[in-house]
């Protein structure tokens, strides 16, 4: 019995041996990420579907489930449809397209790999560029009957932008073309001709056929001519990451940790770099310096961490750093500035022109910002560079921006992580493009030597610059408090203006109607006027309906450090209806006149306005003497 459970134990530990080197080795593997992508039915799913079957990824029940499905859904025959291994959404097996994009995991002898199937259609390149942020290599397949398409070309130039630095060009479906040795090196050749100045350290064409498995994880009988490596080999060989290696330490905070009084830490994930215990950082924003005291993590403290690692560092000093700081090294500082160039891969329907503005949100930060100048549009068949007046949908330009607060940044080129961005529409809250930083085009506000400040402009004025926003519903009388309170102002020895319909409608705002879109783009524009005024020194009295809360908190963030304030002129639908100096609601409320706030259009009353200001029973002059009061209470007089 001794011996028996001797020999029981023995095996025993040689299983947890065994089972240790084993998870020794996964560990020691290198890491690909990659992506399929190219035009539409170029065979990029079946691709990813034959090499897990092939590497014995696949089990049993999977198996059986992909048979049944391939008799229902499939476009094979009898065949496998390996595409169905990735299109898991109901929509792409009805139509036999890729919709979203599909990650998996598979490993080999030799490395690890995370793949993601991207679609080819143009309305989803917005999915192809989300696979292709985080990817080392592209696989960009071309469908041997149809050699480069623009598809081709479009997706292989944002792989370039992207950071991409590897390209297999996997011409597909060469078992149609009765493998043919000439149309391989046609379209390889072609490929090569206008993807050669992008970029790229490698591009490797590979003919294949993803149905049969030629050339996929081993050399083809069927293509004697090729003498190149099989996919799978080289996916295993390729060199992929080592540019990362020696890239500055940079932690974007996510979140500050206080569980408690004794501990106050950053929380977030390693963008890249290294850091260790004794360390001294800068908060990027802040330029304030200490010292890593600890680096925290649910498994206990580390004394390094690396890029990729989720940790929380506590610094030696209380500093001001909470989400949307960058924690860095001293002698590796990353931009900070609000003005600055990028590339942009646009994705929505209504077309990105100057002077629209956006929120732009990077890893941790978020900011509004307006896209000051358009550059140039990039043409997708020859790469140049063209004057363009917009961006539509799928294009690629360069544009200069200009964000609301500073944000640290390092140039897209540079780092992946810290250089990238997306923008969003502020109504429809929909990611509307993807961006790269280029570098910094001009300094934060700060004025330079020799420039004249706002202080100064509005210390010779003898007073001190604001915004006031009066809202309120047609009839309210706006326009007439807006005309009273400048005047009683101007009285003052004020220099102020007052912007509103009538000075604003045959000018910066011609064209635009009364539609949500409209609205917004109204109150954009306005507000970068009042901007501009009150950067001047002035006191601006702004008055526009602006009917939405979102158009006032665009004014409200385009004001920036410039003293605002929300003025609700207050006054019920029934009483401005009376009213109605204008014939407005009379048309409005017999059809006439469409989009009319208040009638077929809400009007959202401001929840906790800076001034409000209830018109019943009071005249103008007394409301203006409301207003006045609260200027002098706040100090602004």
């Amino acid at each position: 019995m001794r011996a028996a459970t001797s020999t029981a134990l023995q095996v025993e530990d040689d299983t947890i041996e065994d089972v240790a080197d084993y998870l020794t080795a996964q560990e020691r593997k290198s890491f690909l990420r990659f992506l399929t992508c190219g035009s539409v039915d170029d065979g990029k799913s079946t691709l990813i579907g034959r090499l897990l079957y092939d590497t014995k990824l696949i089990f049993e029940d999977q198996l059986a489930a992909l048979e049944r499905d391939s008799r229902k859904h499939g476009t094979t025959g009898e065949d496998i449809d390996f595409a169905l291994l990735v299109d898991g959404l109901e929509a792409e097996r009805e139509q036999g397209i890729t919709i979203d994009v599909a990650y998996r995991f598979f490993a080999t002898d030799k490395r690890k790999f995370i793949v993601a199937d991207t679609p080819g259609h143009e309305q989803y390149t917005r999915n192809m560029a989300t696979g292709a942020s985080t990817a080392d290599l592209a696989i960009v397949l071309v469908d041997a009957r149809q050699g480069i398409l623009t598809q081709t070309r479009r997706h292989t130039y944002i792989a370039s932008l992207l950071g991409i630095r590897h390209i297999v060009v996997a011409i597909n479906k060469i078992d149609l073309v009765d493998f043919s040795e000439s149309t391989f090196a046609e379209i390889s050749d072609a490929y090569l001709d206008f993807a050669r100045d992008l970029g790229f350290h490698s591009i490797v064409a590979i003919p294949l056929s993803a149905r049969y498995g030629d050339n996929v994880t081993a050399p083809s009988e069927r293509t004697p001519w090729y003498r190149g490596p099989a996919l799978l080999e080289h996916l295993e060989t390729v060199e992929a990451g080592d540019d990362d290696v020696d890239r500055a330490f940079r932690f974007p905070v996510q979140y500050v940790s206080r569980p408690n009084l004794d501990f106050r830490g950053f929380a977030g994930q390693v963008a890249s770099g290294a850091i260790r215990v004794g360390d001294e950082v800068v908060v990027a924003k802040s330029g304030v310096r200490s010292r890593v005291r600890r680096i925290v993590t649910r498994d206990g403290d580390l004394e390094t961490v690396r890029e990729g690692q989720s940790v929380t560092i506590v610094l030696e000093d209380e500093v001001d750093c909470s989400r949307g700081d960058m924690l860095v090294p001293v002698d590796s500082l990353p931009a900070v500035a609000d003005r600055f160039d990028a590339r942009i891969v646009w994705f929505a329907e209504k077309p990105l022109e100057a002077g629209r503005q956006y929120i732009l949100r990077t890893e941790t930060d978020q900011t509004p910002v307006t896209v000051t100048a358009l550059r140039h549009r990039i043409g997708i068949n020859d790469f140049e560079a063209r004057p363009a007046d917009e961006l539509e949908i799928n294009a690629v330009g360069v544009v200069d921006l200009a964000a609301q607060q500073p944000i640290a940044f390092d140039p897209y080129e540079t780092n992946r992580q810290t250089g990238a961005f997306i923008l969003i529409d502020r109504i429809s809250n929909q990611t509307v493009g993807a961006g790269m930083i280029g570098a910094a085009s001009a300094p934060s506000r700060d004025t330079g030597a020799g420039e004249v400040s706002q202080k100064e402009r509005a210390t010779i004025k003898h007073q001190k610059p604001a915004i006031l926003w009066l809202t309120g519903l047609s009839g309210s009388g706006k326009s007439t408090l807006a005309k009273i309170l400048e005047r009683r102002l101007h009285t003052l020895g004020l220099h102020t203006y007052v912007l509103d319909g009538a000075n604003t409608r045959h000018g910066i705002n011609k064209g635009l109607g009364f539609t949500p879109e409209d609205r917004l783009e109204e109150a954009h524009r306005v507000a970068n006027v009042a901007r501009l005024m009150a950067d001047a020194g002035l006191v601006v009295i702004v008055s526009f309906i602006s009917p939405f809360r979102a158009e006032r908190q665009l004014a409200r963030d385009i004001a920036g450090d410039n003293a605002f304030l929300e003025v609700h002129v207050d006054a019920t639908f029934e009483d401005c209806a009376r009213r109605d100096p204008k014939g407005f609601y009379r048309m409005a409320l017999e059809g006439q006149l469409k989009n009319f706030t208040g009638v077929d259009e809400p009007y959202e009353a401001p929840d906790a306005p800076d001034i409000h200001l209830d018109v019943a029973g009071k005249t103008p002059e007394a409301l203006a003497l409301e207003v006045e009061a609260v200027l002098k209470a706040k100090s602004l007089l």
